[in-house]
């Protein structure tokens, strides 16, 4: 794990995210000015604190007196917004410092997300704010908005506060917005508005020069105001103190949902340019995260739909997927969908079944997923009756409902007789009315909103959300089990608490330093450990060779050592199926040959004579130590197959044995 980070403690937020006193740097007549918008956004949320305006250029604005420099603020002022260039900034955070103000929030950018002077330019800026004690959230942020507190401190130019109120009957806990791209946390914040979903708060912590997300995400577990944390990372600066918080986060019950782009190079090197992130290995961090039950998610719409979804449903549900539907069609596409996905559709129960088809037409088949048919139009408080009885099965957790919009009378119908059923559902339920951007009608929308149901558009996005939590509630309650065994369920991630295990390690056959370990070298290790390896030796001539596959029996094969030749087949070095001594003196003269022609001078150690294995399933299984995110394994299909496929999987090094098999 990255040293800088091991054993980090979170540094605390909440007096400048509840500012008592705010300045603002650079304040400005002009309203469409970064100070103006600050100010404007204050002002309409009502803040009630004291606002100090430093300006250049104006003695007052706004019927505010101002100062010329920060030198002439009061000490222990909360939080100063910067809203100046880049070439003034040290100076100004250094004066912040002299009087003693707490923390500063910096919308500037020219740092480390533009190249190495830039990156020169935000260690000068660390080593001045950590001398004056300034706790700076930025530069290249966009801020912050404290919405339960009504104190906007960022220069977008917000609207009226009450167009971010949680619609009116819409129940929900509410969500936290953590990113580190200030455009992707008003993206992510105006996406839960537009669903009338509570936001607590909206943070942009940019390049993270003293202020991290894990700062924050500390203050959102502790605030009872926080229930979902919605988050983009495009690096976690400190894995290990995330990984314990996430396991707190866990403990208590709020979900944190996480994008984490960097699954392509490309998007790696873009995450370097746009917050001067330095993008680690993408796979280890996910699966360490998924670890402590993060739920880990690919896209924009699967952040917004599985947050929305958990802020009504906080808790996930102990149960597989029912889907219901008035269409054969949308049935059948959901089989395939859940399949592709991996989501569950377990049968109903007799009894279940046995109870719809009492309400069924006789040719429909009263199974999961259900196609109603369109009972519903002569009898649409039917379909409400149809839905309890869904949900009574004790082996369905939650429900999907896909149905058309249709004309206004069916939509009433709807509105009357569907959305209720849904709204008094004890367990989870999601509402789709396809049609993609079709027209609803208003009494329906309004009827929807009403319930606190959570609504898509898209059957595909709600069924994928489902199963991103569906696997978080498997992620859970492993990670729980975990838990109570005695593993380590934060801090330095993946390190088991089980003394007996570390006492029965054998030291790596590494010498002073970290190399490729020969084949011959590392069966030896591993049959120090108590693992089986194929009968065999080290031969360095055909003699030698001949005695030991007499020794062993035969067919045997044959494979070239050498710490310069990690991958042997390409070199023609494995030579396979000798069944007697006249195939192998002769195969081991081509070997060699071979291993000339790939490699002019390369020496070897010798040739691995083994027998041969049955034939049979091949698999791999490799381990690594990230840097960060700690130890890792790999399991999956082996042999040439690991390159064509790539079907493996990693794990967390103290995962259970069944929940690797349940996997």
């Amino acid at each position: 794990m990255n040293q800088e980070f091991r054993g980090d403690s979170p540094r605390p937020v909440a007096h400048l995210i509840r500012p008592r006193s705010i300045a603002i740097v650079g304040a400005s007549a002009d309203p469409r000015s970064f100070g103006g918008f600050v100010m404007g956004n204050l002002v309409r949320f009502g803040y009630d604190g004291e606002l100090h305006l430093v300006s250049r250029s104006s003695a007052e604005i706004g019927g505010r007196a101002c100062v010329g420099s920060v030198d002439a603020l009061p000490e222990h002022i909360d939080l100063a917004v910067l809203a100046i260039p880049e070439s003034g900034v040290l100076d100004t955070v250094a004066g912040l410092g002299r009087r003693h103000c707490r923390a500063a929030v910096l919308f500037a950018s020219g740092y480390a997300e533009t190249g190495e002077d830039g990156r020169l330019r935000q260690q000068a800026l660390a080593e001045v704010a950590q001398a004056g004690g300034v706790a700076v959230v930025g530069p290249n942020c966009m801020g912050f908005t404290n919405f339960a507190d009504r104190i906007p401190v960022t220069f977008e130019p917000l609207a009226d506060p009450m167009v971010f109120a949680p619609r009116a009957g819409g129940p929900g806990v509410p969500i936290t917005v953590l990113a580190q791209s200030g455009a992707m946390a008003a993206n992510m914040r105006d996406a839960f508005v537009g669903r009338g979903l509570p936001i607590s708060l909206a943070f942009s912590t940019g390049n993270e020069v003293s202020v991290r997300l894990e700062d924050v995400l500390a203050h959102c577990l502790d605030d009872p105001g926080t229930g979902v944390i919605a988050v983009y990372a495009e690096q976690i600066r400190r894995p290990g103190l995330f990984l314990a918080l996430a396991a707190r986060a866990r403990r208590i019950g709020k979900p944190i949902v996480l994008l984490m782009p960097g699954r392509s190079a490309r998007a790696r090197a873009g995450a370097a340019s746009h917050t001067g992130a330095l993008a680690g290995d993408h796979a280890s961090a996910i699966t360490m995260l998924r670890r402590q039950a993060v739920v880990c998610v690919d896209t924009l719409d699967e952040l917004f739909d599985v947050s929305a979804i958990l802020s009504r449903y906080p808790v996930p549900a102990d149960g597989a997927l029912a889907f219901m539907t008035g269409s054969g069609a949308m049935k059948n596409i959901a089989l395939d969908f859940c399949d592709d996905i991996g989501l569950d559709l377990p049968a109903l129960s007799a009894e279940t079944a046995a109870h719809l088809r009492e309400k069924l037409p006789a040719f429909a088949v009263a199974e999961n997923p259900l196609d109603y048919t369109t009972i519903g139009v002569r009898q649409p408080g039917l379909i409400g009756e149809i839905i309890d009885a869904m949900l009574a099965d004790p082996s369905v957790g939650q429900m999907v409902l896909s149905i058309p919009a249709g004309p206004a009378v069916a939509q009433r119908d709807k509105a009357e007789h569907i959305v209720p059923a849904l709204a008094r559902a004890a367990k989870p339920v999601i509402l789709v009315v396809t049609g993609d951007d079709g027209p609803i009608e208003d009494f329906f929308v309004q009827a929807i909103e009403a319930s606190g149901v959570p609504f898509q558009r898209s059957p595909d996005r709600a069924l994928r959300a489902v199963a991103r939590i569906v696997e978080f509630g498997r992620s859970r309650s492993r990670a729980d089990r975990a838990d109570g065994t005695g593993r380590a369920a934060g801090g330095d991630p993946g390190r088991a608490t089980d003394a007996a295990s570390a006492q029965s390690t054998v030291p790596l056959p590494l010498g002073t330093g970290a190399r490729v370990v020969p084949e011959y070298e590392a069966k030896r290790w591993l049959g120090g450990l108590g693992l089986a390896t194929p009968p065999g030796g080290l031969a360095r001539d055909a003699d030698e060779a001949v005695a030991i596959a007499g020794r062993i029996g035969w067919p045997v094969v044959i494979k070239a050592q050498s710490a310069d030749l990690p991958h042997k087949s390409e070199a023609g070095g494995v030579i396979v199926g000798l069944a007697d001594e006249q195939a192998l003196r002769a195969a081991f003269a081509r070997l060699q040959d071979n291993v000339r022609r790939y490699r002019s001078g390369l020496s070897l150690d010798g040739v691995l004579v083994e027998a041969m294995g049955a034939p049979g399933l091949e698999l791999v299984v490799g381990a690594r130590r990230d840097p960060d995110w700690g130890p890792v394994v790999m399991v999956g299909l082996g042999g040439i197959w690991i390159e064509a496929l790539r079907d493996v999987r990693l794990l967390a090094p103290d995962t259970a044995v069944a929940d690797i098999v349940a996997e």
